[in-house]
């Protein structure tokens, strides 16, 4: 059994941590600390809970059988390709996450999806940390700006009957897709999205204001990584970013680790939106937990800098995510109006709660589902340690 010593992330108060195997057997409350002994515990919080993974350390979702390394692609297997995702995600807090594929050929994402799907058959234990799928695609604008990183030749119009091949490729596990509302036939199809209990999320769009209203009327529920995947000049006044942020009806999920929002962006995201319809994502792509250096990925030469900013070699222009969600936590501690706690439930509360995923407990008897980290006012989170293991 192991006992730890902790401070409760919302009350900041002192408390013994016991865990045995994957079960928190008892938290107590802890008298007559000093203040000094108080300020070096470590904090005890839920596990983060990241709805958009779209790979890491050299695997990418969308390709289960290769590993991209600074010499290239080697061949990899798919169960030891999941696992390297896991425990990349798992080093930093991550204890729940969907498998994120981007936009490609229905051949490339039917495969993908089937591939994982003999993985969690063969290893049954992963599934409950990989709830469903997330598709960011590929029915997206096809414009430059807000197409971002998607292949252009494979952004498309929505096709109810390829969606549902690729459901059935993924046992029904699709829980998550963006789509861009604007493109023909998408409306209704965010419909059946919604009466089908996937979640319909709004990204990757150039639509008009007109647009987005359409879009929540017949169900999206969220904005992916609401600021990116945008045009770079917007209309001061009548834009798709203003019409977002203004909907009640729209959470909104944002990408803060420090390189795709400036942190008075996050500032005013966080007011309009409010906690009750925020989250956090990291959105990290296959070239997150890589060492620094150049990469080739999607046909083009990446930089992967010391700082973790994923780009176009020798450009400043972002291509992708390369660091995870302890850092965005970090960032909106420091830099929003929020509480650690308010941060921390932004990664690990809310997404569970968007995904109709059971909520977390820091009680005896509950799964360890839970992670200690250190942290000061203004510094990162650090000695991440993820017990659930």
């Amino acid at each position: 059994m192991d006992r730890l010593l902790v401070r409760h992330y919302v009350t900041g108060q002192p408390m013994e941590l016991s865990v045995s195997g994957q079960t928190i057997c008892d938290l107590q409350p802890v008298q007559g600390l000093s203040s000094s002994t108080l300020a070096d515990l470590p904090w005890l919080a839920p596990s983060f809970c990241d709805p958009q993974i779209n790979g890491a350390g050299g695997i990418s979702f969308l390709h289960p059988t290769r590993r991209l390394t600074p010499h290239g692609t080697v061949p990899v297997d798919p169960a030891q390709a999941l696992a390297i995702v896991m425990q990349q995600c798992q080093a930093h807090g991550i204890g729940l996450f969907l498998p994120t594929l981007i936009t490609a050929s229905f051949d490339t994402l039917h495969q993908a999806l089937r591939t994982w799907e003999k993985v969690f058959e063969q290893s049954p234990r992963w599934r409950p940390i990989c709830p469903g799928y997330h598709l960011e695609g590929p029915y997206l604008s096809a414009e430059d700006g807000p197409r971002g990183a998607h292949p252009r030749q494979h952004v498309r119009d929505p096709d109810w009957d390829e969606f549902q091949r690729l459901q059935e490729a993924a046992n029904g596990r699709i829980r998550l897709m963006t789509l861009a509302p604007e493109r023909p036939g998408a409306l209704r199809f965010i419909e059946k999205l919604t009466a089908a209990g996937v979640i319909a999320a709004i990204g990757h769009t150039a639509a008009d204001p007109g647009c987005i209203r359409q879009a929540v009327a017949a169900g999206a529920r969220l904005s992916t990584h609401l600021g990116n995947g945008c045009h770079a000049v917007l209309p001061r006044h009548d834009n798709y970013l203003w019409e977002q942020l203004a909907c009640d009806q729209l959470w909104a999920s944002i990408i803060c680790d420090g390189f795709h929002l400036p942190p008075a962006v996050v500032r005013c995201i966080v007011r309009c939106k409010t906690p009750e319809r925020l989250l956090l994502t990291c959105d990290a792509s296959s070239l997150a937990g890589l060492p620094a250096g150049r990469y080739r990925e999607w046909d083009t030469d990446i930089e992967v800098q010391a700082d973790g900013k994923v780009a176009l070699a020798g450009t400043p222009f972002l291509a992708g995510s390369g660091l995870f969600i302890d850092t965005c936590v970090a960032n909106v501690a420091r830099d929003g109006p929020l509480s650690l706690a308010q941060a921390l439930d932004l990664a690990t509360t809310q997404p569970r709660r968007l995904l109709g995923l059971p909520l977390p407990e820091l009680s005896p008897g509950q799964p360890a589902e839970c992670i200690t980290f250190r942290w000061q006012p203004g510094g990162p989170l650090t000695q991440v340690r993820y017990w659930n293991q």
